[in-house]
């Protein structure tokens, strides 16, 4: 998918998640998705191509920089934590749905028990882990 899809569709993803709003701290270029006043996304054409930003666990963020090859390292962010999504040919519209509701998770997975809007281990029926 292109870039301005892939952004359109994180967008929508974004939108359908619990507890999420959309906010511009930065100015109008960059697309900044909270949950619970904790950001899980940043969308931006900053560098003059369109990119998505999200969190990504340590381990997983190192596993799929570079596979597929439109994965790349968190643009201005901690290159552990975060990871930069860019259209291209190899990257689905699956995998980035789920890299887009699991960053969303892992910071809910982070918040007060009383201020998550889900339960992060069992949301949309899959078996997850506290990271």
């Amino acid at each position: 998918m292109n870039g301005k899809k892939l952004q359109q569709m994180a967008a929508e993803c974004a939108e359908g998640l619990p507890g999420t709003a959309l906010e511009h701290p930065f100015g109008p270029e960059w697309d900044v998705h909270k949950v619970r006043g904790k950001a899980f996304m940043l969308i931006t054409d900053v560098t003059g191509e369109p990119m998505v930003i999200v969190e990504s666990a340590p381990d997983e963020a190192a596993a799929l920089r570079g596979q597929p090859s439109d994965i790349t390292p968190g643009y201005h962010m901690n290159k552990k934590h975060w990871i930069t999504l860019e259209g291209g040919g190899s990257l689905d519209r699956s995998l980035a749905e789920e890299l887009v509701t699991d960053s969303c998770l892992l910071v809910v997975a982070n918040l007060p028990k009383a201020q998550q809007p889900v339960d992060p281990a069992t949301f949309a029926g899959r078996e997850r882990t506290q990271r």
